[in-house]
């Protein structure tokens, strides 16, 4: 990975990493270069007295200055240069009590940031500026009056009990955004010199659309679910021109039918880009390669995917434990029009690829084993904003010196340059084996740091969530835990996983439990084939998908001693029906729970229960709404009633699916704790 210049700091002593040090990691994100290309403006997180605090920091492109702080709230986020580089918009969180997110807006010449609106109770995203520089566009999702807070006070003053959740929507709910029942995200335009604000467009029934504004600031391009059945149909997404004067809006002539996102106006205003894909049955998150569209604004002669001679998604995302891996593409044009820049996620890696729009072959502009978040670019196009990582370096922020088919990668920051210092870290090591048919799969190995090449190691196989995601070249507090643990940790991406094209990822819809398993197991046995591992002391875990295939492998291989299921699903007739994403029946899977549940329940892995003998720690949040805590419970209460040995660690309501990321940093050390607990106590 490109690394700063050192400043002179003495190395200090180094130590192994261990769950608290959790506490002393700093998050840096969202990478925003200003229109003159010498500074990037971006969000710094970091852990206060329990609490994560997040504002804006700026750093100069050309690395003479550290980067330096320039707001103080405790929740800024989303940071937006004007088109001129004097002011910046950004998004004040509420506070705990009030719940009311606002636009504000800071003046670069000098004083404080401001306040441009007075929303009420609700969700906030997406602040974008008008060319000119007057007005601001954002996305907004207001309360329900007796959801507020105010509204609860008043209940409990009175004595009256909570409302009943009543749906009438089938869209009401999102793991880590909780209940929003009816409530729906709208755009809005915000005048800054009267403070007035106005609803653009409020016809999407799900709240995932994209939009963004001409050059000429008249029209917005639109992704949008306006359909009734949104919620089944999510391919079904319309691409809207919409005026900005007038708020009509008009349906863009010849684009696919098919999933769209993260819409783009070319420089000229003449052409839109956006990430879809031609398709019938799924929505962004599938199997299938999600590609990149480029037309006219009118219509005419039809919308291409200049990806279509590729085997890349833009919708394959890195997982981690010290990032939020971002299942939303990033899209950006070049000044001159002629190519756009697109992350693609490769074999590990999160690339980005340079795409002529004239049909000629795309190329990957950036090297591999890194992983990079795509920012935008500066006003002459010369210079791009980037995150960068790897598994050895928590992400900083960088800056890419953009040519045509190549970006060279500098980084700016050293956020955690005092952390990886101080700490014993264990470094990868790459690995391609071949499973029983044939077929390739990516492994790396972190042996514990200090521990000689040589000596055997009780050894843990790490399974992804998703499953089309990837494991790669980011950074994992957890892995890095269990190293300094003493342990030889493995991680893979066996077929499901994305990065590898889309047979590699389609060869399991609709068939957990067949040619992943093939893989997990053949990397099992390449593990317990390592002179340096320990073959009788190799344990398995993983969250959410990754939860699923430790339980089929407990359930299908009876010689793991041991295993941790963490928010998983275990029954995939059940999960139909308590997840928060709906499916319609014949479409992943064959049938539904109701009609013809049979290949539901053979990629179940309770259905294959009987005599599984592994102890087993099981870990799920109760305020799970993509995989319902049901899904652990039914594995704990098959454990207890076969006498298995077994631990139950229930996180409260509170939490969410994505608590091993974005949790209570208390709960995240508590985790740790319990993993490193149970696997001292069986392997």
């Amino acid at each position: 990975m490109p690394t700063r210049p050192s400043r002179g700091r003495s190395a200090p002593r180094r130590r192994p990493i261990g769950p608290s040090d959790l506490l002393e990691l700093v998050g840096v994100s969202d990478p925003r270069i200003s229109p003159d290309g010498r500074r990037i403006l971006f969000t710094r997180s970091r852990i206060e007295g329990w609490r994560v605090v997040r504002n804006l920091w700026t750093v100069d492109v050309d690395g003479r200055t550290d980067a330096r702080p320039i707001t103080s709230g405790t929740n800024d986020s989303a940071g937006r240069w004007s088109p001129d580089g004097t002011m910046i918009a950004f998004i004040r969180g509420g506070e705990p009590k009030d719940g009311r997110p606002q636009v504000a807006v800071l003046d670069l010449a000098g004083g404080e940031a401001r306040l441009a609106t007075d929303l009420p109770e609700g969700s906030l995203r997406d602040a974008i500026w008008s060319p000119n520089g007057d007005s601001i566009l954002f996305a907004f999702r207001r309360r329900a009056e007796e959801r507020t807070r105010t509204a609860r006070e008043v209940r409990e003053r009175e004595g009256r009990s909570d409302p009943p959740r009543i749906v009438e929507d089938p869209w009401y709910r999102l793991d880590g955004d909780g209940y929003f029942m009816a409530d729906r995200f709208v755009i809005q335009h915000l005048d800054l010199s009267s403070g007035a604000v106005r609803t653009l467009f409020d016809r999407d029934r799900l709240g995932e659309f994209s939009f963004d504004v001409s050059p000429d600031g008249r029209t917005l391009a639109v992704t949008a679910h306006t359909s009734s059945t949104a919620v089944l149909d999510s391919w079904k997404t319309d691409l809207l021109l919409i005026d900005v004067a007038s708020g009509r809006r008009a349906k863009v002539a010849k684009a696919p039918i098919g999933p769209k996102t993260a819409v783009r106006f070319s420089p000229d205003g003449r052409m839109l880009a956006f990430a879809g894909r031609e398709d019938r049955e799924d929505g962004l998150y599938s199997t299938r390669n999600l590609g990149l569209f480029v037309g006219r604004t009118d219509g005419r002669g039809g919308f291409r995917d200049l990806l279509a001679t590729t085997d890349w998604c833009l919708l394959a995302a890195t997982l981690s434990d010290s990032r939020e891996a971002s299942f939303a593409p990033s899209v950006a044009w070049s000044r001159d029009g002629r190519r756009l820049f697109a992350r693609v996620g490769w074999q590990g890696s999160g690339r980005i690829a340079s795409v002529p729009i004239d049909g000629s072959t795309p190329r990957f502009a950036s090297p591999e084993g890194v992983e990079l978040s795509m920012g935008d670019l500066s006003a002459d196009g010369r210079r791009m904003a980037l995150a960068v990582g790897d598994m050895t370096t928590p992400d900083e922020i960088a800056v890419g010196d953009v040519a045509t088919t190549s970006i060279r990668i500098s980084t700016l920051t050293d956020s955690n340059a005092g952390f990886i210092a101080s700490r014993h870290l264990a470094a990868p090591i790459e690995h391609w084996i071949e499973t029983t048919d044939g077929t390739k799969v990516q492994v790396w190995e972190l042996r514990p740091p200090g521990v000689p090449a040589s000596r055997r190691t009780p050894a843990i196989l790490e399974v992804h969530g998703g499953p089309h995601a990837q494991y790669g070249h980011t950074f994992f507090h957890e892995f890095q835990c269990l190293a300094a643990a003493g342990y030889t940790v493995f991680f893979s991406n066996p077929r499901g996983s994305k990065g590898y094209g889309r047979d590699f990822c389609e060869a399991i819809r609709g068939s957990w439990g067949g040619k992943d398993w093939e893989d997990v197991r053949a990397t099992l046995s390449f593990i317990r084939g390592r002179r340096n591992i320990d073959a009788g002391r190799v344990g398995i875990m993983g969250g959410s998908y990754g939860g699923y295939m430790t339980n089929w492998a407990i359930a299908h291989d009876p010689s793991i001693p041991a295993a941790i299921t963490d928010r998983c699903v275990s029954n995939m007739v059940s999960m139909q029906g308590n997840s928060d994403h709906l499916g319609r029946p014949d479409r992943y899977w064959t049938g539904a729970p109701w009609d013809r549940p049979e290949a539901l329940w053979r990629s179940s892995p309770i259905a294959h229960f009987k005599g599984v003998r592994t102890p087993t720690l099981v870990i799920h949040s109760e305020g799970d709404l993509r995989c319902n805590v049901e899904q652990s419970e039914q594995v704990h209460a098959a454990l207890v009633a076969q006498n298995v040995p077994t631990r139950f660690v229930r996180y409260p309501a509170s939490t969410s699916h994505g608590m091993s990321r974005s949790g209570p940093p208390d709960l995240r050390i508590h985790r740790l704790g319990e993993i490193l607990a149970w696997w001292d106590r069986w392997l």
